[in-house]
């Protein structure tokens, strides 16, 4: 079979076909990722939110400290 039979054999992908073969069909799921993207950055950004209140404590803030000093310090 020579290269130009072979291409025959299929139909031209056209931006139509394209779109039937490659978009997804239901209509409703069309911004389904998005959606779910956003509501991983606010929960990402509510743990950080959280995690900023946590280490501006003062026990955790001494606790960080003492530990970065033994850390350091040369027995």
């Amino acid at each position: 079979m020579s290269v130009t039979r072979a291409a025959r054999a299929f139909p031209p992908l056209t931006r139509r076909r394209a779109e039937r073969l490659f978009l997804p069909r239901d209509a409703d799921d069309a911004g389904a990722a998005t959606a779910e993207y956003a509501i991983a950055t606010m929960a990402a950004v509510a743990f950080a939110g959280l995690l900023v209140v946590i280490m501006r404590s003062d026990e955790v803030r001494g606790i960080l400290t003492d530990l970065v000093r033994r850390a350091l310090t040369v027995a």
